[in-house]
């Protein structure tokens, strides 16, 4: 089941949800501003580690907070500068973030489990290979963007049951940072 490890080289692509993934997750709320914004534990490294093995390493993103008018594009971009700012302080890189403003209720919205934000980052990085990529994240949407964009998906656990099956299942980052048989 989880053969595809072996294959990971620097052709590989990799796709991470945010909020809960690399940050806390405010659950019933929205990370609004940055002081709201608090790494996970060991985040940065795992991310250091990735920098090392993925050709490009993309955050996929619903934030619903803008559709809800709760924040704007503008403090968005500011926790992401900020976010990419640490992260790169730590050794490692985001590529590039795609996040999506929509309500979850608009019709044909770019929402996640919607393929939408992987085929914009296709049309950025004609190279991606879909079935080279991952995606990690701790929902169900998530898992099944991954798998509406034909990847490799991989489920953090978190607090909550999330009943959906994944490729692998992960307690954090670094976890599955160690599984790629790196120098740590």
């Amino acid at each position: 089941m989880n053969d595809f490890l072996k294959d990971i080289d620097s052709s590989w692509c990799l796709f991470l949800d945010r909020d809960g993934v690399i940050n806390r997750r405010i659950y019933g709320g929205y990370v609004s501003s940055w002081k709201e914004f608090e790494f996970l534990p060991e985040v940065k490294n795992a991310l250091r580690i990735f920098s090392g093995v993925f050709k490009y390493i993309f955050i996929i993103t619903n934030q619903q907070g803008i559709g809800k008018g709760l924040m704007s594009e503008t403090n968005l971009a500011q926790i992401h500068s900020n976010m990419i700012s640490e992260i790169e302080l730590a050794g490692g890189r985001i590529t590039k973030i795609y996040h999506c403003p929509d309500l979850a209720q608009k019709p044909d919205n770019c929402r996640k489990p919607s393929p939408f934000m992987a085929q914009k980052a296709k049309v950025d990085f004609p190279v991606i290979d879909f079935q080279k990529s991952i995606m990690i994240g701790d929902s169900k949407s998530d898992i099944l963007f991954g798998k509406n964009s034909n990847m490799y998906t991989v489920l953090q656990k978190t607090s909550e049951d999330v009943n959906i099956t994944a490729n692998m299942k992960i307690n954090n980052l670094l976890e599955f940072a160690k599984m790629l048989n790196v120098n740590v």
